[in-house]
């Protein structure tokens, strides 16, 4: 399949900057057999009794830096954890760095670049590691938010904006969007409703957002991220299978890793590794039922996910409707509950 068969044009109004107050009171379109426009505080009228919530726990850190070689600015985006004390990053200026530079972020606070790698990625290795390197994220870094989120300085609101309320351990540089739209609430309201949850970790990395630059689907290649699944949370997964009950991934970073540790009967194993897993159409899925997910960028492997789950047709028409009605896209924005295409 052509990258280019899963393009749409998106009004730019339609991307959401800031999200719905309260949380739960962002709009969500029911996709099914048909298409319905909820609200996202009615999911526990839209799900059973017995089906089972999978959520990512990951937490958000500030994993946006910006420091200086010399007299030169530099703007590092952090993505993927390598060591204790090192990181890959996405640079700018990139070209200007070389192996052996050190980028000065803080009186106290700097990285030597270790290696430079293609598209302006560099390994950084920091003068501090571990809790120590997290304390000095949180006291001199900023929320990496998406590029398609325009700030005129940064936002020390989207803090909190940009955290799940399931967010427990450190190491995302994206937010599992879906998870935003719950509040403690609605939460209740689930359990009352008698549907349970379970957390995987999966910590996103920035890769999540880069375009797909091939024609042929077939050549892209994801980046890896590294997840977790407990022996607890994979035997509450095998046995509300067993029992009837539905598996309800809150967001594609909870699809993917149960996706990823599934084997071909369903059954879940324990997981401790990264994954790679990139879902188009004509997967076969073996772990979800149901997925809960924003609106997704055109052209986007994320895209390329929900046609895949919910099929091709039935997602561009949703889409439609979607723009048509003024849902509001991407990160901040509205949501969407999918079944399962048969």
């Amino acid at each position: 399949m052509k990258t280019a068969d899963f393009d749409f044009e998106l009004p730019p109004d339609r991307i959401a900057t800031h999200p719905a107050r309260p949380r739960d009171s962002a709009r969500l379109l029911l996709v099914g057999e048909s298409l319905s426009d909820r609200v996202v505080r009615e999911l526990p009228d839209l799900l059973r009794p017995g089906d089972l919530l999978v959520y990512n726990d990951t937490r958000v850190i500030p994993a946006r830096l910006t420091g200086a070689r010399g007299a030169v600015k530099v703007e590092a985006t952090l993505h993927k954890r390598e060591g204790d004390d090192a990181w890959a990053a996405f640079a700018r200026p990139g070209k200007r760095l070389k192996v052996g530079d050190t980028v000065a972020f803080a009186p106290g606070f700097s990285a030597v670049v270790e290696a430079k790698r293609e598209g302006g990625e560099v390994r950084l290795r920091f003068n501090v590691g571990g809790a120590g390197l997290f304390a000095r994220l949180h006291e001199h870094g900023f929320m990496p938010l998406p590029p398609y989120i325009r700030r005129d300085a940064p936002d020390e609101q989207d803090r909190a904006d940009y955290q799940t309320v399931f967010a427990a351990r450190e190491g995302a540089v994206a937010a599992p969007t879906a998870g935003l739209h719950f509040t403690p609430e609605l939460l209740a309201a689930l359990e009352a409703r008698g549907i349970r949850r379970v957390p995987v970790t999966l910590h996103v990395g920035a890769g999540t957002f880069l375009p797909v630059k091939v024609e042929d689907i077939a050549e892209h290649r994801m980046h890896a991220e590294y997840g977790e699944i407990s022996p607890d949370t994979a035997e509450a997964v095998n046995a509300t299978r067993a029992a009837g009950g539905r598996i309800v991934a809150v967001g594609t970073t909870a699809l993917r890793l149960l996706e990823s540790a599934a084997s071909e009967d369903g059954r879940l194993a324990p997981f401790a590794a990264e994954t790679d897993i990139f879902i188009t159409p004509g997967y076969r899925f073996r772990a979800v039922d149901v997925l809960l997910t924003n609106f997704h960028l055109p052209r986007s492997t994320l895209f390329m996910l929900v046609c895949a789950f919910a099929g091709m047709e039935r997602m561009k028409a949703a889409y439609a409707h979607a723009i048509a009605s003024g849902y509001r896209f991407y990160s901040y924005g509205d949501t969407s509950l999918l079944m399962r295409a048969p």
